[in-house]
């Protein structure tokens, strides 16, 4: 009897084994089945993503197919159609329409920014950029003399940038860059791929400042496709994390992580320096005012010597076309009146119309989105100073009267300060 027992006990814990055996089998079989399925669909998702943004070879087809036509022509056509020495290398776009890689060409590390939409005129959304209506590169057309695109070239500069006194050195500039085999003829191909580049804010940009240190140099172009110089760090500040770990980080951590992998405070003081000096270059500048709309740190990189370089022109945009696009805007209420990322002005809610000016000028914005990044790691004898001078900067307002007088004085002060904190280091 007793082994009868015995048999019986011994039975039921194996049955109870084998079951509690199966059901872990399930268990793990589920969460296999489980992380193929998610792992499958991530990268799914992920591929769909890079498919769509990245589009460098239906790009370098358009613009290689309009090369081997004779439409257009410029210095970088040759090495990418002809002689493969302009490689395309790693995507880096955000937009479908916006193509940007990184590159090789030659001796030059790059950057090939390449755009799949017509720019025919303003409109205010994303990007005071052109919107896909006729045929890319169609001005100017066949017939159109010298002269007459001076003409056209001096019209749109006026529009963009308002009546300037030196107008015709910045057509000038335009024309040169224009003749991109420098032979002194501008032929009706470069016309066309010259046209095409004008109406981009970046490239104009690129063309204002090219004696100044703040922009990447603009090495060659083709059609509306351009190659800048490559900026070694980008962004400013912040990590890139796969999307499905941002959506589990708290935004407060998310904005403490960012500042973590930074360069020492000098060398952010020296950054922030270079910063004030771009914004003192489009702020009145030698062919008028532009203003940033986009102070995001992504917008922003460095060098290897820790000088600031704008690596995303996009959202800059000159005050004039700024203004004529604000006030054509309807809206009802201000949050309807903003450009790119921040610049706002305020809506005329009797007349429906966004007003022109700009509530804070470039100055108060880049101290407003820089003032943490600047702030953290700051020496303690030098913190309440900075503070009290970045607080003063964001008080700025564009409608602030002497704001010209005032803006020139918070600048100069914060450039003294950090400077004089910083030049005696070798990190300066």
């Amino acid at each position: 009897m007793a082994r009868g027992l015995f048999s019986r006990a011994w039975l039921s814990k194996t049955y109870h084994f084998q079951a509690r055996l199966s059901y872990i089998r399930v268990k793990y079989l589920f969460l296999t089945w489980l992380a193929v399925f998610v792992s499958s669909w991530v990268l799914y998702v992920q591929y769909s993503t890079y498919t769509e943004l990245c589009r460098g070879r239906e790009c370098k087809s358009i613009i290689c197919e309009k090369y081997s036509k004779g439409v257009i022509d410029g210095s970088a056509c040759s090495s990418l159609c002809e002689e493969s020495s302009l490689y395309f290398g790693r995507c880096l776009s955000t937009k479908p329409n916006n193509q940007v890689y990184t590159g090789s060409w030659g001796d030059h590390d790059g950057v090939i920014k390449c755009h799949l939409s017509d720019i025919l005129h303003y409109e205010l959304g994303d990007e005071l950029e052109p919107k896909k209506e006729v045929a890319l590169f169609d001005k100017p057309t066949r017939g159109t003399s010298v002269e007459k695109f001076k003409e056209m070239v001096a019209s749109h500069l006026k529009a963009k940038v308002g009546e300037q006194a030196n107008l015709s050195s910045l057509v000038s500039l335009i024309l040169s860059v224009a003749d991109s085999n420098k032979d002194g003829h501008i032929s009706l191909p470069e016309a066309k791929s010259a046209w095409a580049l004008l109406q981009l804010n970046e490239v104009l940009l690129a063309v204002v400042l090219q004696d100044r240190e703040h922009t990447p140099r603009l090495l060659g172009f083709c059609g509306d496709l351009y190659v800048v110089e490559r900026v070694p760090h980008t962004p400013l500040y912040g990590l890139s994390l796969p999307w499905p770990m941002e959506l589990w980080i708290p935004m407060g951590m998310r904005q403490n992580m960012d500042q973590w992998f930074t360069p020492s405070w000098p060398r952010k003081a020296k950054i922030f320096i270079g910063l004030l000096e771009l914004i003192e270059d489009i702020f009145h500048g030698t062919f008028g005012s532009f203003l940033m709309c986009d102070m995001r740190a992504s917008t922003f990189g460095y060098t290897d010597r820790h000088d600031l370089r704008l690596v995303d022109g996009r959202r800059v945009v000159a005050e004039e076309a700024f203004k004529q696009a604000m006030i054509l805007q309807h809206c009802e209420d201000d949050a309807d009146c903003v450009y790119g990322v921040d610049c706002r002005t305020s809506c005329d809610r009797a007349e429906h119309r966004c007003m022109a000016d700009v509530a804070q000028p470039n100055l108060a914005r880049a101290c407003g989105a820089l003032k943490d990044y600047l702030l953290r790691g700051v020496p303690v004898h030098l913190q309440e100073e900075l503070e009290k001078q970045l607080y003063a900067c964001m008080a700025l307002k564009g409608s602030a009267e002497q704001m010209e007088m005032e803006h020139s004085l918070i600048l100069n002060n914060l450039k003294t300060l950090l400077w004089k904190q910083i030049s005696h280091t070798n990190d300066s």
